[in-house]
């Protein structure tokens, strides 16, 4: 399929997907009609529902948290799989989800009272940013750790890429085990830390949406300066450099706006593995595998991903569904695993 007939089937799911969504949650009291016309209110469009207009409100909330969120990793795995010139490379499988995540939980520890009294004190009505800071670290250097150790004579190996993201994965869940472990005696941080490892959509903030937002937009600018180079990094660095391409620079550009963005969405929601793996996967195999298509279809296929799957769950289960980062690691684990099974001949030679 074309890219444009591809972009307006996906805005056109998106926007069903979203109308649906606002009459669905917790309770049935609102309907997709009051839903709609809340969402409306919020932007002086309509009058605002007289009893439930908080309930519309919270889940336009909600809806906004799991497109931005969606967007954001699905755009950071399209770029590390062009770097990497991988399938295979997401922001969950080389450890930047894991190392995001990391950070954030670090970041959560020291704002609930476990850390240096002076931070402690600082810290006081800045959680959100120093929480998305501290993911935006512990991403990048999870990021800058795999690439480096998985280069050997300026070239990335694929398996090494695997097997160190493997390795910084359980470096990660052993450190977060342990911060969980420490914490378990304070309910409150316990259980902001247990929503990051599960992830979580509901009662995010107006100011973390906003964040969210900023940081999706930032990471998004730079699509112009690195579809077109990503694409001639098919055939290797060595051609993409002789054809003049910056290959230090379009690279660093694409492996920080991955990690910011896998850290933006990480540090709002927790950690939603897989969308980064299977979202650019399938937008290759259904359109053209050309950068300039895939990063910006990315942006509408893993919202609708990530917002169907939870309009189908929701819709199917109700008060029961799954957290999303349990959803997602149920379908996006046996996708890895097809994944690896068509690879198996480029992964023997090692």
């Amino acid at each position: 399929m074309a890219a444009r007939p591809l972009a307006i089937l996906l805005t056109l799911l998106l926007a069903g997907i979203l109308v649906a969504s606002l009459g669905v949650g917790s309770t049935d009291v609102v309907g997709v009609a009051d839903g709609v016309r809340g969402a409306l209110a919020m932007f002086g469009l309509a009058e605002p529902l007289e009893q439930y207009q908080v309930l519309v409100e919270l889940r336009v909330t909600r809806l906004l948290a799991t497109v931005g969120v969606g967007a954001a990793l699905a755009l950071s795995g399209a770029l590390l799989q062009g770097v990497f010139r991988n399938d295979l490379a997401s922001p969950s499988i080389i450890g930047v989800s894991s190392g995001a995540g990391l950070g954030a939980s670090l970041a959560i520890l020291v704002i609930g009272g476990y850390g240096p009294r002076f931070m402690i004190e600082n810290a006081v009505g800045f959680g959100p940013v120093i929480v998305t800071l501290a993911a935006l670290v512990g991403a990048a250097s999870c990021a800058w750790l795999v690439t480096t150790l998985s280069t050997a004579n300026g070239r990335i190996s694929v398996p090494m890429l695997l097997l160190v993201g493997i390795a910084v994965n359980a470096i990660a869940a052993g450190l977060l085990a342990a911060i969980q472990s420490w914490a378990l005696r304070d309910y409150d941080v316990s259980q902001a830390l247990f929503s990051w490892v599960f992830g979580r959509l509901e009662d995010r903030s107006a100011f973390q949406v906003g964040l969210l937002w900023s940081g999706l937009l930032a990471s998004a600018l730079v699509i112009p300066f690195v579809a077109l180079e990503l694409d001639l990094f098919a055939t290797g660095e060595e051609d993409a450099r002789a054809l003049g391409v910056n290959t230090g620079r379009v690279k660093l550009l694409a492996v920080l706006a991955a990690s910011a963005a896998a850290a933006i969405a990480v540090s709002v929601a927790g950690q939603i593995s897989f969308i980064g793996l299977v979202v650019p996967h399938v937008v290759r195999r259904i359109t053209t595998a050309s950068h300039r298509a895939v990063l910006p279809l990315c942006l509408l296929a893993g919202p609708v991903f990530l917002a169907g799957t939870e309009l189908a769950q929701r819709t199917l289960l109700g008060g029961a569904h799954l957290q999303p980062g349990v959803t997602m690691s149920l379908l996006g684990g046996p996708f890895f695993l097809f994944l690896l099974v068509r690879h198996r001949r480029e992964l023997r030679a090692w």
